[in-house]
């Protein structure tokens, strides 16, 4: 498989495991996506708005623009129904980006700033597999935080997307 066949496999894997996870926590009792718990950005959703605002930052870092972001995440959190949908858009975005790529446009380099300050550069290729990995990193964190409910997260391994979804 190409780099570029396997980017857009799991650009595609990507939306999928986003919208398993989105589902569970819209099936979770009322108010458990929100309540206070002991990680970074104190909640499951605030963590999902987290890897979407990050998703924002990359897509503009891949279009040549500024962001307009200075923090990795905002202050108020979408509602989940609204995020979800946002989050939809943003992955059908990046699988319409991928397979828009010609396979030479992945070694291209990408000069941008952190949000953090200081100038980054990196390739088309690593900027995507960057976001493709952060997304399973957070939801990882997400699963997690479902034994706190305590509930079950959803099974979004490669593997079973590859099973039931992919071609």
């Amino acid at each position: 498989m190409t780099a570029l066949r396997t980017i857009r496999m799991l650009t595609r894997y990507t939306a999928w495991a986003n919208d398993c996870l989105f589902e569970a926590l819209c099936a979770l009792p009322a108010g458990e996506a929100l309540k206070q718990r002991a990680t970074l950005f104190g909640n499951m959703a605030h963590t999902m708005n987290h890897a979407y605002v990050i998703d924002l930052v990359w897509q503009a870092h891949l279009e040549g623009r500024p962001h307009g972001f200075t923090r990795r995440n905002t202050d108020v959190c979408p509602l989940l129904p609204q995020l979800r949908e946002a989050q939809r858009q943003m992955d059908q975005w990046y699988i319409e980006y991928a397979d828009s790529l010609p396979e030479q446009a992945l070694d291209e380099i990408v000069h941008f700033t952190f949000i953090g300050g200081g100038p980054g550069a990196m390739s088309r290729e690593n900027i995507l597999h960057h976001v493709i990995s952060h997304k399973s990193y957070h939801r990882g964190w997400v699963a997690d935080m479902f034994f706190q409910v305590p509930a079950r997260a959803p099974t979004m391994d490669l593997p079973v997307f590859l099973r039931e979804v992919a071609q």
